[in-house]
């Protein structure tokens, strides 16, 4: 098991699917160990949360141990993460002093940092992140940065097998309107994860919304080497034709970072077409819906779909808290 915990292809398929076994263990009561007792793990939050924040807490408290929550800007100091930056702007403390003080009071560091869509070139690479990590001697767990989210694509995984079975699924994610664009975190590590549980992968989306072409590469060759595949297409409505699993999110033309404006105008034309509705699941082979949350009704997704018993939305939010119990359980010795 690697140190951290950044991004699910940093591990094989056999290393999930054990988390999800350990997971499954802590849900159902089968496994009520504390190998946390005595420790501490900070969560770091330069960005808002609802599930992270409350799932990671709790579920640190029931490993027996206890969390540090820090908000930089807020609760602590405001940081600069650039190597050789002059200092003489709004940071206050740069991160090689933060992270390697805060190792000193804990055995791990949780940290949540979204993408700014600012500069695709520089956030693709998840520098923040990043720069937790390389700074770091305790495992670093990400908790959404700006190209990953782990943790909600492990438990979406845990979901889907819960659900329908542990055999490989016919999996569609779809891109739907939002009326700001959204960083790519979310269908990233869900395409991914899709991709080394070996299921069949159709990702929907307009032109112009495709994901990162190297990303891209590695969703086809986890694919290829665990029994699944990958297709892509600009039609909404033949997308979702077989599929047992329909997970929406939206997400930002990655041409368009540093330009929201043209975003803006540019996903407008989209807005009635791409929503996933009961016309479209009733394509589907009875499919659950999944979405990570928080969703705006209505424009996402139709009441009558995330109300109706193909809705997964608050499973799927409550496996949040038995898999990243897993993943600490692993991770911290």
């Amino acid at each position: 098991m690697n140190k951290d915990f950044l991004i699910t292809s940093d591990f094989s398929y056999a290393q999930l699917d054990s988390l999800l076994e350990t997971a499954v263990r802590y849900k159902t009561g089968a496994n009520s160990s504390t190998p946390l007792a005595g420790k501490s793990v900070a969560l770091v939050f330069f960005n808002p949360s609802l599930r992270t924040r409350a799932s990671m807490q709790v579920g640190i408290y029931e490993l027996g141990g206890n969390p540090v929550i820090l908000e930089p800007g807020s609760t602590s100091w405001t940081l600069e993460h650039r190597d050789g930056v002059v200092m003489d702007g709004d940071k206050t403390e740069h991160l090689k002093e933060f992270v390697r003080v805060l190792e000193r009071y804990v055995s791990a560091i949780g940290v949540r940092t979204f993408a700014e869509m600012k500069d695709w070139e520089t956030e693709r690479t998840d520098p923040i992140l990043n720069a937790f990590e390389r700074y770091a001697g305790v495992p670093i767990i990400n908790l959404e940065s700006a190209m990953h989210h782990p943790c909600q694509a492990m438990a979406d995984m845990m979901t889907i097998r819960e659900r329908l079975g542990k055999e490989k699924k016919k999996v569609l994610l779809t891109w739907a309107w939002h009326p700001k664009p959204l960083p790519m975190a979310v269908p990233n590590s869900f395409s991914l994860a899709a991709a080394q549980f070996g299921h069949d992968l159709r990702i929907a989306h307009p032109k112009g919304y495709e994901l990162d072409e190297e990303l891209i590469e590695s969703i086809n060759e986890q694919a290829s080497a665990n029994g699944g595949s990958v297709e892509f297409t600009n039609d909404v409505d033949a997308a979702f034709e077989d599929a047992e699993v329909v997970y929406a999110k939206s997400w930002g033309g990655k041409d368009f970072y540093g330009n929201h404006e043209a975003d803006i105008l540019e996903r407008s034309q989209h807005r009635a077409k791409w929503i996933v509705d009961e016309s479209k699941m009733k394509r589907s082979k009875e499919a659950i819906f999944m979405h990570c949350l928080p969703v705006r009704r209505n424009v996402i997704v139709t009441d009558g779909v995330i109300d109706s018993p193909q809705s997964v939305v608050i499973d799927e939010a409550g496996n949040r808290l038995p898999i990243q119990k897993a993943i600490m359980t692993e991770l911290i010795k």
